[in-house]
């Protein structure tokens, strides 16, 4: 039987949250960011430089795209949504080391981070449920 320290442990070790994916880019760490939901909801929005693959299309485009041994991230809509989740498994089954982006695209857009579609990279308005406005200052 699993106990809860080792559940929490592995728990970190699948999952990521929009404020540590950012956190990592903003370090400069490798890693390919994989939004799997469809045409529609990427055509409105994702995470500047992520890659669009659809869950379905994993085992046959990624051996080709993204170069094996690369910590890959996978994303879809909301918590209710379990794209990510689909598309964790089938990025395992191919042996990436791959993590799933809890809350998906919905908390990363509603905490702030940029948000890329048609019109270019912009932000959103952080949601004050969900992350802590950030203060300007004056130049």
């Amino acid at each position: 039987m699993i106990d809860r320290q080792e559940f929490f442990a592995a728990k970190l070790a699948y999952e990521t949250d929009a404020s540590d994916l950012y956190a990592a880019q903003k370090a400069g760490e490798q890693v390919v960011v994989v939004d799997v939901r469809s045409d529609e909801a990427w055509a409105q929005g994702r995470i500047p430089g992520a890659v669009h693959m659809h869950y379905r299309e994993i085992a046959q485009r990624a051996p080709q795209e993204i170069p094996e041994g690369t910590e890959v991230v996978v994303y879809c809509w909301s918590p209710g949504c379990n794209a990510g989740a689909k598309g964790a498994l089938e990025f395992a089954k191919l042996g990436y080391s791959v993590r799933e982006m809890i809350g998906g695209f919905e908390y990363w857009a509603r905490e702030g981070y940029p948000v890329e579609d048609h019109d270019g990279v912009h932000r959103r308005p952080i949601d004050p449920l969900t992350g802590v406005p950030r203060i300007r200052t004056r130049a």
